[in-house]
């Protein structure tokens, strides 16, 4: 069954997560807050990932598919309103991820899967970019390889795990929990923990 358009993610959805990050006064060492976080991740990623399945089997025409990534993205990369500027941060870390997987999204309705290179080589090659403070590059190859993940390749994990900590291994981090949303679209419950 398909979403009714302006459905697939809502203001609200989004807000009630915030407070819960926000009340549960979040510590990235904590295993609970950890979890928390990528619950609050990966229920933005279902969004996409369900707007991309519509737009795959027919219920959303490109543009409309375009519309809907647009309105989550708008959500979900809105500046925050919490004044602890730690969980600012940690939320920031959220969206940074998920600034690619919104990317990959538009990306593959608009010109398919990418298919020069595999993911691998768009992740190495985006390291590389990475490395030599040409961000725009970086993103740009892991969009690339956002594209497979939704036309159905696998992100390898050994790939992920050798990335030094920065801004591609925050997008790659993005582009697993699309890879997770893709092939178990479940609703996040927000009031697991």
């Amino acid at each position: 069954m398909s979403t009714p358009p302006g459905e697939y993610y809502t203001e609200e959805r989004w807000q009630n997560w915030l407070d819960r990050i926000e009340e549960e006064d979040v510590d990235p060492e904590d295993e609970d807050s950890a979890r928390l976080l990528l619950n609050l991740q990966d229920d933005a990623a279902i969004a996409v990932a369900k707007i991309l399945t519509d737009y795959e089997d027919g219920p959303l025409d490109e543009e409309a598919t375009l519309d809907e990534l647009a309105g989550v993205r708008e959500i979900v990369l809105d500046d925050i309103d919490i004044d602890d500027e730690e969980t600012v941060m940690l939320i920031d870390g959220v969206q940074t991820s998920l600034l690619c997987v919104f990317y990959a999204a538009e990306e593959f309705v608009a010109e398919g899967a990418a298919d020069d290179a595999t993911i691998t080589d768009y992740i190495e090659a985006a390291a590389d970019a990475e490395a030599e403070e040409d961000l725009d590059a970086a993103l740009g190859y892991c969009v690339q390889a956002g594209t497979q993940i939704i036309g159905g390749s696998e992100l390898p994990m050994e790939v992920a795990e050798d990335l030094e900590y920065g801004l591609v291994s925050e997008w790659v981090n993005g582009l697993d929990s699309l890879q997770t949303a893709m092939s178990d679209p479940e609703v996040v419950e927000e009031d697991e923990s």
